[in-house]
């Protein structure tokens, strides 16, 4: 970890992290450009609007944490180079809110919509309750997205801790062949 890392704030810190490794997990994506469109199930979100979504919700954490309006960086292309960009600046305008606007962050009322529900929330149970479950959510989704489309993605790229050997699995190849 860098420098400026260890000194980002909470919450933007795990954001930045994990929008990194949402970077790297789309960039799998280079030759597989189609695969944006693929869904776990017929009824969810395909790999575009999860990764789309999960990127959001660094936003909808962020901003009313630091006493700012939402806003977003989605310029509603449906093309790799469109969510990777918004990735990109979503990531940089975290890394810029100042760590003073975060003060205090935990007694702000915060008012949302889920789903169809209307919800009021101190800025701790925002942040560890609701936002923060929700970003993993949909950042899960991408990543499930593209091991089931067999791209070649595991726990390092993940979580960007992790490290294998290449070709190391867990599953030994009798365990495959059940």
């Amino acid at each position: 970890m860098t420098k400026a890392q260890s000194d980002t704030p909470v919450p933007t810190k795990i954001f930045i992290h994990y929008l990194e490794c949402l970077e790297k997990l789309l960039n799998n994506l280079q030759d597989h450009p189609n695969l944006l469109n693929e869904r776990l199930a017929p009824d969810m979100l395909n790999l575009l609007q999860q990764a789309r979504t999960a990127t959001g919700f660094t936003l909808r954490s962020c901003c009313p944490l630091a006493g700012r309006k939402i806003l977003s960086f989605s310029d509603n292309q449906t093309n790799l180079a469109s969510i990777l960009a918004e990735v990109k600046t979503t990531r940089a305008y975290l890394r810029d809110i100042p760590e003073k606007e975060f003060e205090n962050y935990s007694t702000r009322k915060i008012e949302t919509e889920a789903g169809f529900a209307n919800l009021e929330f101190n800025g701790s149970d925002y942040f560890m309750m609701y936002t923060l479950p929700n970003f993993f959510f949909h950042y899960n989704m991408v990543f499930a997205i593209l091991r089931k489309s067999n791209i070649a993605v595991g726990k390092a790229d993940y979580d960007g801790f992790h490290q294998y050997p290449k070709g190391f699995s867990f599953v030994t190849a009798d365990e495959t062949a059940d």
